[in-house]
């Protein structure tokens, strides 16, 4: 009775872990080769596209900076679990004001004028 229990507990543990989104942001190798279609080369690429110039904006920006990836495959990739979440530290963080910027650039005689977010 308790093999058939814990047997039942790690089949749905298994499961829970094979439907879970994967976010390119944050993952490790390991994790980005849980997602069908991402081998150790795919993963590696990611990763050192990653680390040498931050995080992916979106899809598109994944498709355009990580070489043998076109649209069509981060579309199939999502399907399979990928998630591109935050692409900021900021992002999951409560708290705190965004940098203000300029809206708009300063006319002559007239100051120019900021926008403050705040989460």
């Amino acid at each position: 009775m308790i093999r058939k229990a814990l047997a039942a507990v790690l089949l749905l543990a298994a499961f829970g872990q094979a439907f879970a989104a994967v976010d390119v942001n944050t993952a490790n190798e390991d994790a980005l080769r849980g997602i069908k279609g991402i081998g150790p080369t795919r993963a590696k690429a990611i990763l050192d596209e990653r680390s040498a110039h931050g995080p992916f904006k979106d899809a598109a920006d994944l498709a355009k900076r990580v070489k043998g990836m076109g649209g069509h495959t981060v579309e199939r990739l999502q399907a399979e679990g990928l998630s591109l979440g935050p692409s900021n530290a900021q992002a999951g963080k409560g708290g705190g004001a965004k940098q203000a910027t300029p809206a708009k650039a300063a006319t002559p005689g007239q100051p120019a004028t900021t926008v403050t977010v705040k989460k």
